[in-house]
């Protein structure tokens, strides 16, 4: 989904209150005490876009990187939104000594519209990069693995954006290039520290 998370306030209250299992009640066979939404569900957002205000629960949808854990933990007061899509992953792999690997998040959103031409062009611009940079018998995954996520964002022409990120504040892909800086690499440091006093 694309737009904001809805939430049912009351349905809130009563998970705080004890009213409802959290977690659907998956983890009822043990007594695990009381819930706790900040330690349950506000501490453990990965983008740290939650909070309570008054009793009441507040996101910041701009921040969240659709995670569902806070979904998941709470089902009856939180629920997708309306503007619903697909999200795109590129390079699962499942090898032998590693094991199953989730792919990478491509697209968080593309809506599911026919002709499906959206769709289609991500699949096209993946298909020509890795027909033209792929190696003999080489996936999907080990050329993104290879030559980096960062140029199958510049194959694909998609931006970088929040959701490629796997945790807040770290990028392990996203450099910049010398004609995105202003001034380029070489700048006078006199200059610089000048602009920048402590």
């Amino acid at each position: 989904w694309k737009d904001d998370i809805k939430i049912d306030q009351e349905v809130v209250a009563g998970y705080v209150g004890g009213e409802f299992p959290p977690n659907g009640g998956a983890h009822s066979g043990r007594d695990w005490g009381a819930f706790d939404i900040q330690k349950e569900v506000i501490g453990l957002c990965p983008t740290e876009c939650m909070w309570m205000d008054g009793g009441k629960l507040k996101i910041d949808n701009k921040e969240c990187t659709r995670c569902m854990h806070c979904i998941n933990v709470m089902p009856r007061a939180l629920h997708i939104g309306d503007d619903r899509g697909v999200t795109i992953l590129a390079g699962a792999k499942a090898p032998i000594l590693d094991g199953a690997q989730m792919g990478s998040l491509l697209v968080p959103f593309i809506k599911v519209e026919e002709p499906y031409d959206e769709i289609k062009e991500v699949i096209e611009c993946i298909w020509d990069w890795w027909m033209e940079e792929g190696k003999n018998r080489e996936r999907l995954g080990e050329l993104m693995k290879r030559q980096g996520f960062q140029r199958l964002l510049e194959a694909t022409n998609i931006k970088p954006m929040a959701q490629h990120v796997q945790e807040p504040r770290h990028t392990p892909y996203i450099f910049w290039k010398e004609d995105e800086v202003e001034g380029g690499w070489n700048r006078d440091i006199n200059a610089f520290r000048k602009d920048h006093q402590r």
